[in-house]
């Protein structure tokens, strides 16, 4: 659907172009946007080799174990029913912490990781399981404490104070996740009393 949103923008702006006559504007907006496209996927593709390189070091070093016992009390609430030495129970607190620490697509393999082996754990049945959905809404909401994409962005982009925005990010993500968790878990308690009853 969005692809038919993005052609239709295109096209609505080479007609408005052409009858208004400024073609040479668009062609000059068109240069300019490329360029540009291409300056911030290089600085993006910094972060991210970047933060991928000290996730894997952090995998290799054991500080993945460390962590998943860090963050075992609170996300044993959450997933209840998965054990903590498992790889699922890894993968989510590492895709937890790269969240945390604003890294945004760095968080996605890890992401994978644990969808996969949350429905290895689900037997590859059709429907999610609850562990599945609260992993989702988390990884959605994505509380973070270190905007750090975010803030790259900001500074490609000429911000003389890129991490200014730390309280309101703060805020806002933990409110999200608080109410998109609410949401799921009282979903959740919904469908198993469906289920069961």
């Amino acid at each position: 659907m969005l692809n038919i949103i993005w052609s239709l923008l295109v096209v609505g702006s080479i007609i408005c172009s052409l009858c208004l006559g400024t073609t040479q504007a668009l062609s000059d907006t068109f240069a300019d946007s490329a360029a540009d496209a291409i300056q911030l996927l290089l600085t993006l593709t910094g972060v991210i080799c970047l933060w991928s390189g000290l996730m894997k070091i952090a995998e290799r070093s054991g500080l993945n174990a460390l962590l998943s016992k860090l963050f075992a009390p609170p996300l044993r609430l959450l997933f209840p029913r998965l054990d903590k030495d498992s790889a699922a129970f890894e993968a989510i607190t590492m895709n937890i912490t790269a969240n945390l620490l604003g890294l945004g697509n760095t968080a996605t393999p890890m992401g994978l990781k644990a969808m996969r082996e949350l429905d290895r754990l689900n037997g590859g049945r059709d429907t999610a399981c609850d562990e599945m959905v609260i992993f989702v809404v988390m990884n959605t909401a994505s509380l973070q404490l270190f905007p750090t994409m975010l803030g790259t962005l900001r500074s490609g982009y000429g911000s003389r104070a890129p991490f200014e925005i730390l309280v309101p990010v703060w805020i806002s993500s933990a409110a999200a996740l608080t109410v998109a968790l609410t949401i799921a878990l009282c979903g959740n308690r919904l469908s198993r009393r469906r289920l069961c009853g």
